[in-house]
């Protein structure tokens, strides 16, 4: 629905974003030919005044690219990251607007360094003034201006943790004021109930509410048509919150197909452009880690030889990505015959253990033969840790969302292991960190993890390694 809030932000979006792609425009000309930071032949110079009369088009094609890309649907529960993909999307569409009516009207006189320029200079101003903007209103909202009221269907699990995160995120301006529930449901202590899901109409007029928020469970989503039927005559924001994500145990997204909503409950958001980032990553740090650390593992290599009999590596078959199973290297660090009675998971005092064994497995120095794994593509420097084919058989019976882990590569280190859910601990809260990561991946967070991993290493007493 449209509100004067949004027409007056949106209004205030599309004035800075003409007034900073027009300074951009004019920007790149002055910086490419008058600045004398860039060399060029003075006779292609072209006049001023042609580079200042495609402004106008340049508008125009600005304003419905950033239209179509996204960049004005205006929402309290917008997301940065959502405003970073808009932007990127409106400017490059308005990129190739520009060189494309360029030749089509067989222009001589753009520059490529200019358009580049130009193209940079919009994204980077466009993003620093929406942020600016949000930052200042989202603050302005925390301290009690530009609120609005909303009601939450419901008063179960879904429907608290709705209010617990709506007054955590106080930087939208949402306030509820109480819970829509029937008789037989009206179980609630931190707000009131105000009547029944029959009474909606009334309860928006009287509290003047701007949101609902309908919070059901799985169990009762007939009642979500009750509501849209009783809120049919008015004129509210309606969010579902979906009970899903105890189901899926990792992210969800939702699509049409020929009109009908399908909802994606257990697909990994490491797809496309984020694995060849990701893969990228882990190529580039894992080399460089194997040629600042390759005397250093030579040095551990002789010690294992020397120390006891038995090979200097130790060759396991693990399950990585899909589950597809793989053999993954680590320094040995237990007897030859540690395994001679079958696969055993290994205890804090562990007689099989050799003592360089013992410190290797403290210091998780046992395991930088993986970055030779990594740089095979059989694991990431990042992930879950993998687990042998035995447990994984075994652990999928009796851990809900086990499997899902193995939707992404296996890691060397990981979100679980950094916070001590390693070796002997619990399997659920491994679990839960793991799926965690792989629900908020990004490599600014693989990069947290790893500076965790070796500040732990180098510091701290590691949890549970043994």
């Amino acid at each position: 629905m449209t509100r004067r809030t949004n027409q007056t932000l949106t209004a205030w979006f599309v004035a800075w974003d003409l007034a900073l792609t027009a300074a951009a425009w004019v920007g790149s000309y002055v910086v490419r030919f008058h600045s004398g930071l860039v060399a060029f032949d003075p006779e292609l110079q072209p006049p001023f005044s042609l580079y200042l009369g495609s402004l106008p088009l340049v508008l125009i094609l600005a304003v419905v690219a950033y239209r179509f890309a996204g960049m004005y649907e205006i929402h309290r529960l917008r997301r940065f990251r959502e405003e970073l993909g808009a932007v990127a999307a409106g400017v490059g569409l308005m990129a190739l607007a520009v060189m494309a009516t360029s030749f089509a009207q067989r222009h001589h006189y753009e520059s490529r360094l200019a358009m580049a320029m130009f193209v940079a200079g919009a994204w980077v101003s466009v993003v620093a003034a929406r942020r600016a903007s949000w930052v200042a209103l989202r603050r302005l909202r925390a301290r009690g201006v530009n609120q609005s009221h909303a009601l939450v269907v419901g008063t179960g699990r879904l429907a608290r943790r709705t209010v617990r995160t709506l007054r955590s995120v106080a930087w939208s301006g949402i306030q509820p004021v109480g819970y829509v529930e029937d008789e037989g449901h009206r179980v609630a202590a931190d707000l009131p109930v105000l009547g029944g899901i029959a009474e909606l109409p009334e309860l928006v007029e009287r509290h003047h509410i701007e949101h609902v928020f309908v919070a059901l469970p799985l169990n009762r989503y007939a009642d979500a048509r009750r509501v849209f039927n009783a809120l049919a005559q008015t004129v509210v924001d309606v969010q579902l919150i979906a009970d899903v994500p105890a189901v899926a145990g990792m992210t969800f997204h939702t699509t049409q197909l020929h009109g009908m909503t399908v909802v994606g409950l257990r697909e990994s958001p490491h797809h496309g452009l984020n694995v060849v980032v990701k893969r990228a990553m882990d190529v580039f740090l894992a080399a460089v880690a194997l040629v600042f650390l390759t005397p250093f593992m030579l040095l551990i290599a002789a010690l294992v030889k020397f120390t006891s009999p038995g090979p200097v590596f130790y060759r396991q078959e693990r399950c990585g990505l899909n589950g597809v199973p793989f053999h993954m290297l680590k320094f040995r660090t237990m007897r030859a015959d540690a395994e001679a009675n079958g696969p055993q998971m290994t205890t804090k005092n562990d007689p099989r253990k050799t003592w360089l064994g013992s410190f290797l497995r403290a210091t998780n120095l046992d395991e930088l033969p993986q970055l030779f794994n990594v740089l095979w593509g059989d694991m990431s420097l990042v992930g879950p840790r993998p687990e042998r084919p035995v447990f994984v058989r075994k652990f999928a019976k009796t851990i809900p969302g086990y499997m899902a882990r193995h939707a992404v590569k296996a890691g060397m280190t990981g979100w679980a292991q950094v916070n001590g859910w390693r070796g002997n601990s619990s399997l659920r809260r491994r679990v839960q960190f793991d799926l965690y990561y792989i629900t908020h991946w990004n490599p600014l967070f693989d990069l947290r993890i790893m500076f965790l991993t070796v500040w732990r290493m180098l510091f701290q007493k590691q949890k549970h390694a043994y």
